[in-house]
């Protein structure tokens, strides 16, 4: 990268920042804690490279106050915070990281998974307070249940050989099946609405796109199995809260398990959310999420399904060959934009 270009790094811990730089050593580097967006954005208008994280939100008007952008490189494998559309018409190529937490997301989920169905969270709140009494705090076996994985990518199909390995039961819905791998590793795949009732745990690992937003939706929850958990580590937008929160009141659902809520960027940004528009709908969906921390069946963790150290080092580690993929003229990891109007 010549003397006039630079890369501007968002989202980054100081750790993270620490071994960027030491890899990226003859590159113009600047680090940001925060967030790429319409307020951060003057901080990157010169340069040409930006590397970004799931809070930065690449709108249009963010896009056109960074008039040298060339590469958006997400750390991150979705890409619906980037609006690549716009990034296309300007020729702005945007690069992911496909895989780097298959397992650790997998992992996550199940750490889910056993503190519903042993109520772990419960026992540890009751045993503070000093009660020992073990009413209310039976669990159940996973062994024999059946688990309903939905999208049987990378991290389901990691789901399913854990699932198996507890000598569960598995289904899944995928819209590309691949009967090998079922027949592989002693899954069965079924429709959606089959898998719904039949499962005692349905775990969501498909990709947030528009045909999947609110998959999960009053109509779907209905159809859930009485006493069932639902697991979601993928995208927040997968699920309709106040659905979800209709299905936990009626009882259909016994407990949720949540890494990802929908609207959980206004969370971390609620000072600025009154500025933003459409802020009653927002603020609607801010409060949800506030109601579902007092469901003691609910347990809420903030996104970290993916986070761990092993984890974040082959984010980087990707970032970094993308990064200079790009500037030797060989791009990888491509996902969307690149080609100038």
């Amino acid at each position: 990268m010549s003397t006039g270009q630079q890369l501007a790094v968002f989202e980054a811990h100081p750790w993270e920042q620490e071994y960027l730089m030491a890899r990226l050593r003859d590159v113009p580097l600047r680090c940001f804690s925060g967030p790429l967006d319409e307020q951060s954005a003057p901080d990157a208008s010169e340069a040409q490279v930006v590397s970004v994280f799931i809070r930065s939100r690449l709108s249009r008007g963010v896009l056109d106050r960074l008039p040298n952008l060339r590469l958006i490189a997400t750390r991150s494998t979705g890409f619906d915070h980037i609006d690549t559309e716009a990034a296309g018409e300007r020729g702005i190529v945007v690069s992911n990281v496909p895989a780097y937490g298959e397992n650790t997301v997998a992992e996550h989920t199940f750490g889910l998974i056993l503190s519903l169905s042993r109520k772990i969270l419960q026992a540890y709140q009751r045993t503070l307070r000093g009660h020992v009494s073990v009413e209310s705090l039976e669990g159940f076996d996973l062994k024999g249940k059946t688990l309903g994985v939905v999208g049987a990518g990378r991290i389901g199909l990691h789901v399913i050989r854990i699932g198996r390995g507890f000598d569960m039961q598995v289904l899944t819905y995928d819209v590309r099946p691949q009967p090998l791998l079922a027949e592989v590793l002693g899954f069965t795949y079924v429709p959606l609405e089959e898998l719904l009732p039949r499962s005692d745990i349905v775990s969501l690992h498909t990709p947030y796109l528009p045909q999947t937003h609110h998959l999960m939706n009053r109509e779907r929850f209905g159809l859930m199995k009485r006493g069932a958990l639902f697991i979601n580590t993928a995208r927040g937008g997968l699920v309709d809260t106040a659905a979800l929160m209709w299905a936990l009141d009626e009882g259909i659902l016994a407990g949720a398990g949540l890494d990802v809520v929908e609207g959980e960027e206004l969370v971390a940004d609620e000072q600025r959310l009154l500025a933003e528009p459409g802020a009653e709908d927002q603020l609607r969906m801010l409060l949800r999420h506030h109601v579902l921390l007092r469901y003691e069946n609910v347990i809420l963790t903030p996104h970290i399904a993916f986070y761990s150290r092993e984890a974040v080092q082959r984010i980087l580690d990707t970032t970094v060959a993308n990064i200079r993929g790009f500037l030797a003229g060989q791009p990888q990891n491509v996902v969307a934009g690149g080609v100038a109007p």
